[in-house]
């Protein structure tokens, strides 16, 4: 759900990171090598066709020793899509350095979230599947979209005070439904194959998701 971020750091503390035990070097290590074992499997079986005995064997681990840091296969499955919403938010932040046009931000951003899911669609896919049936994955999607809601009414809001922006849009609930259109068509164009490519689709996102709030490359040049 790409927004520009203006002078946002890359963070996503007040979401999804939770606090961990302390740890020994030894200990972080092979945490680590079970998190990056799980996602490696999750991406290649899907999760349901996972086990425990095949991250710790992809690990180098006991069956036992994963108890230590993971009270279950989804516990671990939570924790790997957490830092994958993590990597998709890092990745699609445009910097502070980026131009300052809100048109150019907000086209930056869409470019870079595509790229971001594209890396990633199949574990996000796998989360909204799992969320059908249980629902504590149905409530881990809600706050790890919130990441990207909350970045997107914000930046709505600057250009609303900024007079770029229509002000009787509400921004939490344009930043959800705008969000979802540049989600959906991510899924429908890069996990289904819609046929376009990347300069077009960019092209398009923003001009629908500027026309939407009212946003054009005109308005934003005028005050310069």
């Amino acid at each position: 759900m790409p927004f520009p971020a203006g002078d946002l750091t890359v963070t996503v503390v007040d979401v999804i990171v939770r606090s961990s035990p302390v740890l020994t070097p030894r200990g972080k290590r092979t945490r680590t090598a079970l998190l990056e074992a799980g996602r490696a499997a999750f991406e290649e079986h899907g999760y349901e066709a996972v086990r425990i005995d095949d991250v710790c064997r992809r690990a180098g681990v006991s069956h036992g020793s994963f108890y230590t840091y993971f009270g279950s296969k989804e516990a671990l499955f939570g924790e790997v899509a957490e830092a994958v919403v993590g990597e998709m938010f890092a990745a699609s932040v445009v910097g502070a350095t980026a131009t300052g046009d809100p048109y150019a931000r907000v086209e930056a951003a869409n470019r870079l979230y595509l790229r971001a899911w594209a890396a990633n669609s199949r574990l996000v896919r796998m989360v909204e599947q799992a969320a059908v049936s249980e629902e504590r994955f149905g409530r881990l999607l809600l706050e790890l979209r919130e990441v990207f809601v909350r970045r997107g009414a914000d930046g709505l809001r600057r250009l609303q005070e900024q007079g770029l922006a229509d002000p009787a849009l509400d921004p939490r609930l344009t930043a959800v439904m705008l969000g979802g259109m540049v989600e959906h068509f991510a899924h429908v164009w890069l996990d289904l194959g819609e046929q376009t490519d990347e300069e077009m689709a960019v092209d398009h996102l923003t001009r629908l998701w500027a026309q939407a709030i009212g946003l054009t490359r005109t308005s934003t040049t005028e005050g310069e």
